[in-house]
């Protein structure tokens, strides 16, 4: 079971680990040992306790790139040279990308200038174009 807040958890079976050996430097570790980790959540098929509609939803509306089209989010975890390292990061990366989805912001309700700001603008425009009419030519 993987908490992801207190509200939300998934099982084991909405999520697939596959192990793959990581890219870039290390030497001849990199070739022989998979250590990488390859993260599969299906955001449809996971089970309906785990995530409401609406936030499946939100999670598909994302535009993030590691979701495929079948709607599947898949995470390359290949940061650490253990692989128990790189699931819990795998596993970390999958709950912050669950709470950005499902965090809605409050609506903004527009605001209006005071009674009081109003006057003070007036106020203040009708001094500038005064200061400004004293500017013109001088009738003698």
């Amino acid at each position: 079971m993987i908490t992801i807040t207190p509200n939300i958890s998934l099982s084991d079976n909405d999520v697939e680990f596959t192990a793959i050996r990581a890219q870039g430097a290390g030497g001849q570790n990199v070739n022989k040992v998979s250590s990488a980790i390859h993260l599969r959540f299906d955001i449809m098929a996971c089970s309906p306790s785990s995530l409401s509609d609406v936030q499946k939803q939100r999670l598909l509306d994302s535009k993030d790139n590691r979701i495929t089209k079948e709607g599947v989010l898949i995470i390359k975890a290949q940061q650490y040279r253990t692989q128990e390292r790189n699931k819990l990061d795998a596993i970390e990366r999958l709950k912050q990308f669950i709470i950005a989805a499902s965090h809605v912001n409050p609506t903004r309700r527009p605001s209006k200038p005071s009674r009081n700001a109003k006057r003070k603008r007036v106020d203040s425009k009708v001094q500038r174009g005064k200061t400004k009419a004293l500017r013109g030519k001088v009738d003698y």
